[in-house]
């Protein structure tokens, strides 16, 4: 069975800020989905344990004020995601996060703030992952305009409501996979870690490319991290 027509699992992060080394998890999402379908949801609420700026809530809709009354403390929610994860990992069902390197490595982050394993263990590898942002960036790579998991639903026919919010984000980014499977044969086809290492080398070439681009442009920048679809700590 093509890795697309097997189960799915959608995870997305609603998060304090932009930075996935800084930024803490607000709410956390894993959703499995069969056939296009959600066939089981979990979803966390986490306490930042650091205030949650005004613009952050103006996105997702959760203020400083609901986490502290209505969230769980943040190391329990990101032990629990990160076992989560780490459990389709070994059963080898794919996760699908869009931008994955934004998530994992913010799941990550948050793991050893607290001083707890890592989500990939040491020599370990992190997936299977399936990445719709970068699948497309590669197999679409002179489309114009935004590459937001709210363009690439409408550009290839998914519908997301709510968006921003972790569980509605994750349902799409996993129907945006499939749509991308439908459009592309030489993801539909690829073996699932065939298409992980090739999702490795094509963010690689975009990361050089962007760094190359900023450069011309801004002058000196730093290089963006090109390794997907975890970067490493610092």
């Amino acid at each position: 069975m093509a890795w697309h027509e097997d189960l799915l699992v959608g995870f997305d992060l609603e998060t304090t800020g932009t930075d996935p080394r800084q930024a803490r998890i607000v709410t956390a999402a894993l959703t499995e989905v069969k056939d296009g379908q959600p066939v089981r949801h979990r979803a966390w609420l986490a306490d930042p344990g650091v205030p949650i700026p005004a613009e952050a809530t103006a996105i997702h809709g959760v203020s400083t004020a609901r986490a502290r009354a209505e969230g769980r403390p943040a190391p329990e929610v990101a032990a629990e995601v990160a076992d989560a994860v780490r459990g389709y990992w070994a059963a080898q069902v794919p996760v699908v996060v869009y931008n994955a390197p934004f998530d994992l490595t913010l799941l990550d982050a948050e793991l050893r703030r607290y001083a707890l394993p890592p989500l990939a263990a040491p020599g370990g590898r992190p997936g299977p992952v399936v990445d719709p942002l970068v699948i497309d960036r590669a197999l679409d790579r002179y489309r114009r305009g935004k590459r937001t998991l709210e363009a690439a639903c409408a550009v290839y026919g998914v519908t997301l409501e709510d968006a921003h919010d972790a569980g509605a984000d994750a349902l799409a980014a996993v129907r945006v996979a499939r749509a991308l499977a439908a459009r592309f044969p030489e993801a539909a086809d690829a073996d699932l870690w065939e298409l992980h290492r090739a999702q490795s080398g094509w963010y690689a070439a975009w990361a050089e490319d962007f760094t190359a681009w900023l450069r011309r442009r801004n002058g000196a920048a730093d290089a963006i991290p090109g390794d997907w679809p975890l970067h490493s700590a610092a």
